[in-house]
């Protein structure tokens, strides 16, 4: 299964021209989602890239890791807990923790926090995101795991990018590269 699902991520993935006022592409997912084969094998297929690991919550950055991760959790039958970029919204009317991300692959710092009382130092967290370029949010959320005690499994994403380095510290694997959207 898990080369058919690289299979349908590649085929559902392209690259658009944003137009004349830009030389740079954008990734086009939209694909993925609307593939049922796709969503059905996402979970399962991100949870096995940690197959000894006993997550006891999954935790992602929004926007589309508010997609990916539940799949992920509930493959695993664990817990989701939403981490929230700083400023995207009304703030959230309970204690939070933030991080500091450092700058990402568009050249932007932020924050992201999470609901303060939904990790605490039993929880073994697994990361989970679509893609990860620079490793600046996973570097960030690791963080913001280790200031509540909790322990860092690592961080499943869909498209690792990352320099192999960076992969290797941070504990970062992918269904694909980069390369295998070339």
């Amino acid at each position: 299964m898990a080369s058919d699902l690289r299979d349908r991520l590649r085929a559902g993935f392209r690259w658009t021209d944003p137009g004349p006022d830009t030389d740079l592409l954008v990734s086009d997912r939209s694909g993925w989602w609307r593939d049922p084969f796709v969503l059905d094998g996402l979970g399962p297929g991100l949870a096995a890239l940690f197959p000894d690991a006993t997550p006891t919550v999954v935790v992602s950055p929004e926007v589309t890791g508010f997609l990916v991760g539940p799949l992920v959790a509930r493959a695993l039958g664990v817990g989701f807990v939403e981490a929230y970029r700083a400023g995207a919204r009304l703030p959230i009317a309970e204690p939070m923790t933030w991080a500091e991300v450092p700058t990402d692959h568009r050249g932007d710092g932020q924050r992201l926090g999470v609901r303060t009382r939904l990790i605490d130092r039993s929880d073994r967290v697994l990361l989970v995101d679509d893609w990860a370029a620079t490793g600046a949010q996973a570097r960030g959320l690791g963080a913001l795991v280790a200031a509540l005690g909790a322990t860092l499994i690592g961080t499943a994403v869909i498209v690792d990018e990352c320099h192999p380095a960076v992969a290797a510290e941070l504990g970062i694997r992918g269904l694909l590269t980069g390369d295998d959207l070339s």
